[in-house]
C-alpha cells in the first residue's frame, strides 16, 4: 500500500508540471495527495473521508507527505524578502529581560527570568525579594535539551518547602514526566514518574497525588484516546510501580480526574469532569480525629454535585470551605459550604453575582481573599475578606490583565503580573495591611517606544445585533484609508476570555502600519457563563457571525479592506479560521488556521478530544452530528472557489489537536486549488506541539514565517 501511494504521488507531481505564480514568487505544485474510498454512515447520511490515511501520522507515506509538503512551503516563504528584516526586527524586539511575579516558599522568593533570547526562561531564587540581583539560579531546563524543546511545565514545593517537585514536557507534548529535587542542595531524589498529562504534584505528608493515563500504545503515543485517568499518590523515595491507587472509575473511562488540597491541608478534594465545561467536586475531611487512609473506604463524599455547572475549591475558613461556581450566578459568586450538610439550598454566599464576570478568587494572608473581575474583558482586583466584606479595589495602571497566585495565610504582601497590549508585563507588590503598591523593579529598556501605539475598544453589532467589544490596537497617527494591513484574531470558545496581553511579534506587525484586532466572541467567559453558551453547540454559528461581523466593521470603518485583512487563531481558534474561510472566502486576503480542529466528525477520536464534546457536541449524536456537519471546516470545502491566501500550521507532536485536522483540510484545499491564484500552504513544525513550553527560537521562527506569509499578501 504505501509503495503505491508514493507512486501514484510521484506520477502525479510529474504530470503537474505548470509552476503557479503569486505576484513574483514562484510556487511548487503540493502533492497530489492520494485519496482512498473509505466512508462513514451517520443517521442515513454517508460522508467520504478520503484522507483518512494522513490520521497515522507515524506511517511512513504521511512522513513522505509532510516532507513534500514543507518543501513547498519552504520554497515558497524563502522568497519572500522581508522575511530577513522580520527575522532581524523580531530579534532586536524579543531581546530584554523577562520576569514572572515572585512566589514565597520557605525562607525564599521563587521567579523565572529571561535574559531575552533564552528558549527557556530559568527559575531563580532570593531570600530579599528586592535586592533580586543577587538572586542564585535553581533551576535552569535550558540545559535539557540542546534545542530548547525540553520545557518546566508544573512546579509544586512540598508544604515544608524541603522538596519540590517539577513536571517536564518535551518537544510541546501533554505528556509530562515528574522528577523530584531537594530544594536545599538543588540535587534530584531518585522519585521518577512518568505518564503523567493535566495534572502537576499535590504535596501530602511524605509524598504527592498526581493524574496519569496508562502507557500509550508504543507509536501511537501522540494521537491514540486517552481513557482511564486515575489519581495516585507517590511516597517519596519509592518506585511509580509502588504508587498507591487513590481514584479510579472503571464506568466512566472519559473522565478527568485532579487531586487538591486546601491550603492548610485540612481538606482533600478532587476534581471530576467529562470535558471542558461543567465538573464534580469529591471531599475528604483530614483532620486527626477521621480516622482513614489514603484511599480510605467511603473516604470521599460529593461537595458540588455534577456536570451541569462549574465549581472550584478557593480554600477552606475553618470547617467552611469556600467555592467558587456559577450555579444559580452566571457571572459567578464564591459560596461558603458545610461539607456536613452540602445542599445548595444551604450554601452562603460571600460574594454575590454582579453586573462584572468574578473570574478567580484567591486566598491572601491574614483571613483574606483577591477577586478578580473582568469589566469588558479587562481586569479589575478587588480586596476582601474571607467573610465576603469588601475592603477596596487595587487600583491598577489601565486597561490590561492583571493576576496573582496570593499568598499563604501567614503573609501580609501579595505580587501581581499587569501587563497591556503595548507594554510588556510589570511586577507589582501590594500590601494586605496598608493597601499600599511597589513596583517590583525598574522599567525595563525595551527596542522599541511603548507610547508610540494606542489601543481602542469598540462594539460592534453582530448579524442578530448583539453587541461585540474588539480591541484595535494600532501606530498612533494612523490614517483611515482602508489599506491598511489588518489581522483579525479570534478564538471564541471554551469559556475562555481574550484579555490584553503583550506580543513582541505584534509590535513588529504595528511598526510596520499593521493594525491588530481582537474580537471577543461569544462562546469566550468575557461575560460569564451565558456569553459561553451563546457561542458552543448548536449555537456555535454565532461565532462565525460575530467573527465575520467583525472583519465587515474593520472594512467598513476603512480601517482595512479586504485586499488588506487577514484572520488568525489557534486551536478552537483555528476551528473558527476554517469555518469563515469558507462561509465568506471572498472577505479575507488571507487565513491563517492554527493547530485547528478542524474535522468536526472525527475530533473526538484522537487523545483527549472527547473531552471537548460538552462544547462541540458529537457526531455520535444525530442533533449534533448535523449541525457540526453544516460548519465543519473539513467538510465544507467548496470546489471553484477563490480562497484566501492559506497557511496552515501545526506539529508534528501536538497530541492536544491531532496534526491529522490540518493534513487532511490541506489535502482537501489543495484539490481544490485550481479555483484560485492564491497559495494554499501548510507549515508542519518539527518537536513542536500545541504551543505550550515552545522555545524563543522556534516562537521567533513562526512569527517570522506567518507575518511574512500575511505582510507579503496584504501591504499596499
Amino acid at each position: 500500500m504505501k509503495s503505491k501511494w508514493l507512486l501514484l504521488s510521484l506520477l502525479a507531481l510529474g504530470a503537474c508540471s505548470t509552476k503557479m505564480n503569486t505576484k513574483n514568487i514562484t510556487v511548487l505544485p503540493t502533492p497530489a495527495t492520494h485519496k482512498d474510498t473509505i466512508s462513514d454512515t451517520y443517521f442515513g447520511t454517508t460522508i467520504a473521508d478520503p484522507y483518512r490515511w494522513l490520521e497515522n501520522d507515524t506511517a511512513e507515506e504521511v512522513i513522505n507527505w509532510v516532507a513534500e509538503e514543507n518543501k513547498v512551503t519552504n520554497n515558497y516563504l524563502d522568497q519572500i524578502d522581508i522575511r530577513k528584516d522580520i527575522r532581524k526586527r523580531l530579534t532586536e524586539i524579543w531581546n530584554f529581560a523577562k520576569y514572572s511575579a515572585p512566589v514565597k516558599e520557605g525562607d525564599y522568593y521563587y521567579f523565572y527570568k529571561n535574559d531575552g533570547l533564552q528558549n527557556q526562561s530559568a527559575l531563580y531564587r532570593c531570600k530579599d525579594v528586592f535586592d533580586y540581583t543577587k538572586a542564585e539560579l535553581f533551576l535552569d531546563p535550558n540545559k535539557f535539551s540542546d534545542d530548547g524543546t525540553v520545557s518546566l511545565a508544573s512546579l509544586e514545593f512540598s508544604k515544608d518547602h524541603k522538596y519540590v517537585a517539577v513536571g517536564l514536557a518535551r518537544s510541546g507534548s501533554d505528556w509530562n514526566e515528574l522528577f523530584v529535587m531537594d530544594a536545599n542542595t538543588k540535587t534530584k531524589t531518585s522519585d521518577k514518574i512518568e505518564w503523567v498529562k493535566f495534572s502537576g504534584a499535590t504535596w501530602f505528608g511524605n509524598g504527592f497525588y498526581y493524574s496519569r493515563y496508562d502507557a500509550p500504545v508504543e507509536g501511537k503515543a501522540f494521537s491514540n484516546q486517552n481513557e482511564y485517568m486515575k489519581i495516585y499518590f507517590h511516597k517519596l523515595g519509592t518506585k511509580q510501580s509502588e504508587d498507591e491507587l487513590v481514584y479510579e472509575d472503571k464506568k466512566h473511562p472519559l473522565r478527568y480526574f485532579n487531586a487538591g488540597l486546601t491550603e492548610d491541608q485540612r481538606y482533600t478534594f478532587i476534581n471530576i469532569s467529562e470535558g471542558t465545561s461543567g465538573n464534580e467536586v469529591l471531599v475528604k475531611d483530614n483532620s486527626p480525629s477521621i480516622k482513614v487512609t489514603i484511599n480510605g473506604a467511603n473516604a470521599f463524599q460529593v461537595l458540588c454535585k455534577g456536570f451541569a455547572n462549574n465549581y472550584s475549591v478557593v480554600g477552606n475558613d475553618g470547617d467552611q470551605i469556600l467555592v467558587l461556581t456559577d450555579l444559580g450566578a452566571p457571572k459567578y459568586r464564591l459560596v461558603s459550604i458545610d461539607p456536613k450538610n452540602t445542599d445548595p439550598k444551604n450554601w452562603k454566599t460571600l460574594i454575590p453575582e454582579s453586573k462584572d464576570l468574578l473570574e478567580s478568587v484567591v486566598t491572601a494572608g491574614q483571613n483574606q481573599l483577591i477577586a478578580s473581575y473582568l469589566v469588558d474583558a479587562s481586569t479589575r482586583l478587588k480586596h476582601y475578606t474571607n467573610k465576603g466584606q469588601l475592603l477596596g479595589e487595587i487600583e491598577l495602571p489601565g486597561i490590561g490583565t492583571a493576576s496573582t497566585s496570593g499568598c499563604d495565610a501567614d503573609e501580609s504582601v501579595i505580587a501581581y503580573n499587569y501587563i497591556s497590549f503595548t507594554e510588556p508585563s510589570k511586577v507589582r507588590f501590594y500590601d494586605l495591611n496598608t493597601k499600599q503598591q511597589k513596583d517590583w523593579m525598574s522599567s525595563a529598556t525595551y527596542a522599541f517606544k511603548p507610547e508610540d501605539f494606542e489601543t481602542k475598544q469598540v462594539f460592534y453589532p453582530s448579524k442578530d445585533g448583539t453587541k461585540i467589544p474588539m480591541f484595535i490596537i494600532y501606530k498612533k497617527g494612523l490614517k483611515l484609508d482602508g489599506t491598511n494591513p489588518t489581522l483579525l484574531y479570534g478564538y471564541g470558545g471554551f469559556n475562555i476570555s481574550l484579555t490584553p496581553s503583550f506580543s513582541t511579534s505584534r509590535v513588529m506587525f504595528l511598526e510596520r502600519g499593521g493594525v491588530y484586532a481582537i474580537a471577543n466572541l461569544r462562546g469566550g467567559g468575557e461575560y460569564g457563563e451565558d456569553w459561553h453558551k451563546a457561542g458552543m453547540l448548536s449555537n456555535k454559528q454565532n461565532v462565525f457571525d460575530d467573527f465575520i461581523a467583525a472583519a465587515e466593521f474593520l472594512i467598513k470603518e476603512k480601517y482595512t479592506s479586504n485586499e488588506h485583512l487577514a484572520i488568525h487563531g489557534g486551536s478552537n481558534g483555528g476551528t473558527l479560521i476554517g469555518a469563515c474561510m469558507n462561509q465568506r472566502p471572498e472577505l479575507f486576503k488571507v487565513a491563517i488556521p492554527a493547530v485547528g480542529v478542524l474535522d468536526m466528525l472525527r475530533y473526538h477520536k484522537f487523545t483527549i478530544g472527547w473531552g471537548w464534546a460538552v462544547e462541540y457536541g458529537s457526531s455520535e449524536n444525530k442533533e449534533q452530528f448535523e449541525y457540526l456537519l453544516k460548519y465543519s471546516p473539513l467538510h465544507n470545502v467548496k470546489l471553484d472557489v477563490k480562497y484566501p491566501a492559506t497557511l496552515i500550521m501545526t506539529a508534528d507532536h501536538d497530541d492536544r489537536v491531532v496534526p491529522a485536522h490540518s493534513f487532511k483540510f490541506a489535502a482537501a484545499l489543495q484539490a481544490n486549488q485550481h479555483a484560485s491564484e492564491s497559495p494554499i500552504l501548510i507549515r508542519i513544525d518539527s518537536k513542536a506541539g500545541h504551543g505550550a513550553g515552545k522555545p524563543t527560537t522556534k516562537l521567533i521562527e513562526d512569527a517570522t514565517d506567518m507575518y511574512g506569509f500575511i505582510l507579503y499578501h496584504t501591504q499596499k
